[in-house]
């Protein structure tokens, strides 16, 4: 109702990583069950008015619509809507309309039942596994089972790192390393779809182009759209160019790429990224929280990112410069990025040409913590001295 939940600044604290906001809602769990328990009442008063006594009898059962008031408005003057609802033709042999097909997922078919078996033994004895296989673009959602089932057998703290390590040659298809359990790391010598590291959950993702290929890596796209959508941890380094919407809804990943299209960071709310190329236009819209590191050489990013909740810092904190470097040492040593390896030969002027994309409440809300630690700190020296008086 408020139409604020970017901002950050909920006045009830539902939509807010704020604790000073979150600490004012008051709502609990069991709320949400008896509005449901109401609604399934409701639900049940118009199914026995319609003479139904399940759900399922109701697929398919348009006849049983009221359509008067949307026929009748003056919108749909002119629409022929009666192939729309006209009832679905049904064979003689089939009574009513509800799940007519089984599905049929074709997991026995999927990449990871292979990688469940190579795997296993990290997974039960704690032996790491290090394998390289080939990958297609039919090949999709690779590594959810297998992190399923990491998570399902030692929990979500997943694995050591580096306990299992696949190396795929060619185009992995979409949602590649979605969910990707710790311990993990899935690496392609090759290209990616869309949603790469969708909903990442602190595994290590690395995607680079092939070794023998003599195209710039900086120049050409890499992986698709939206990927680490929602990524929640874990780690990312890509040698090449993101599609659109890269680390939208991030709350927690670590990324690294050498550039990025239209709206990258959307509604980030956590996480670092370092882009080590250009940018398209409306870069962090409704980003709430994290910080991203862009390569800004040419004083261009200004007009391509969006001011509406974050600030441009330049890059004059310590602890940034040491962060952004660490995650470029990395970027080289997974990668071999020539971009990487030609900032850190000269860093010191290569550190100049970044800027800090930091929201400002964001910022607010760390300089508040900060401060309580600081004020925490005072009073228990105060009350060591205290005591060593007495």
């Amino acid at each position: 109702m408020m139409r604020k939940c970017h901002l950050n600044t909920c006045p009830v604290g539902i939509a807010t990583q704020d604790p000073a906001l979150r600490a004012k809602f008051k709502g609990q769990p069991e709320h949400v069950i008896n509005y449901f328990f109401m609604v399934a009442k409701e639900l049940r008063r118009i199914m026995a008015k319609l003479g139904f006594g399940t759900v399922n009898e109701m697929v398919g059962r348009v006849d049983a619509l009221d359509v008067r008031s949307a026929l009748d408005h003056w919108k749909t003057d002119g629409l022929d809507l009666s192939a729309v609802l006209a009832p679905a033709e049904q064979p003689p042999e089939f009574l009513g309309a509800y799940a007519m097909h089984s599905q049929d997922h074709g997991l026995e078919r999927a990449l990871d039942q292979r990688l469940l078996e190579l795997a296993a033994p990290a997974i039960e004895r704690g032996q790491p596994v290090h394998c390289e296989l080939p990958i297609v673009n039919t090949n999709r959602v690779v590594g959810a089972m297998l992190s399923h089932r990491i998570t399902e057998a030692v929990g979500p703290q997943g694995l050591a790192d580096g306990a299992v390590h696949f190396k795929f040659n060619g185009s992995a298809g979409q949602s590649f390393g979605c969910w990707l359990a710790k311990g993990v790391t899935l690496e392609v010598e090759g290209d990616a779809n869309d949603y790469v590291g969708k909903g990442l959950s602190g595994g290590r993702l690395i995607i680079y182009p092939p070794k023998a290929s003599r195209f710039q890596a900086q120049d050409n796209i890499l992986i698709g759209n939206v990927a680490l959508y929602g990524a929640t941890g874990g780690e990312c380094y890509f040698r090449g160019v993101a599609a659109e919407r890269f680390c939208v809804r991030n709350s927690g990943a670590l990324a690294v790429v050498e550039g990025v299209g239209d709206h990258g960071c959307e509604y980030m709310t956590g996480g670092r990224v370092a882009i080590l190329g250009p940018t398209g236009r409306n870069f962090a819209a409704g980003m709430s929280g994290g910080v991203a590191y862009v390569w800004n050489p040419g004083g261009g990013f200004g007009a391509l990112c969006n001011p509406d909740m974050v600030a441009l810092e330049p890059m004059v904190n310590a602890e940034d410069g040491t962060e952004l470097r660490r995650m470029v040492e990395a970027h080289l040593r997974r990668t071999g990025s020539v971009v990487a390896e030609r900032l850190l030969s000269d860093w010191r002027r290569s550190l100049k040409e970044f800027v800090k994309v930091m929201p400002t409440d964001y910022k607010r809300v760390l300089e508040q913590r900060r401060a309580a630690k600081a004020a925490g700190r005072r009073r228990a020296a105060s009350s060591a001295d205290d005591v060593a008086l007495a």
